[in-house]
């Protein structure tokens, strides 16, 4: 693959993480997660809301990363190899989720919905994608 190529596809990935942090800030009012967390015990509640801000920063942090150090991530250094791997299995993971894990029958209904969730889809389909080329480049 031509490196400027690969450069951008990375660069690409990471606007697609940033895109997907920032819409992620409403999903909690899409998802009325305020009347929903509080029928929650504190506890559940507080690990439910401490692991989404996990979540987000770290998606943030790999969007940031890839936007501006395409060039470092596909370096084939031990770090680069090492970030690729992790940010690859991370999403694989994160569409493993969505296929066979969540409850298909809690999804909210309506055109909006559905085009969110094919979009989602096709972005961690990407970003898989992205971040396994990154790792055959650096390996």
């Amino acid at each position: 693959m031509d490196a400027a190529l690969g450069i951008q596809i990375v660069s690409l990935a990471g606007l697609g993480q940033i895109l997907l942090g920032v819409s992620s800030l409403i999903i909690p009012r899409i998802l009325d997660y305020r009347r929903e967390l509080f029928k929650l015990p504190a506890l559940l509640r507080q690990m439910f809301i401490t692991y989404s801000l996990y979540i987000l920063g770290t998606n943030f942090f790999m969007g940031i990363v890839s936007i501006v150090l395409p060039e470092q991530l596909l370096d084939g250094s031990g770090l680069a190899l090492a970030f690729s791997i992790y940010a690859a299995l991370y999403w694989m993971s994160r569409l493993f989720i969505q296929f066979f894990y969540f409850d298909r029958a809690g999804l909210p209904s309506g055109k909006f919905f559905l085009v969110a969730e094919v979009a989602l889809i096709i972005l961690f389909i990407f970003l898989s994608f992205t971040y396994g080329m990154a790792v055959w480049i650096n390996f």
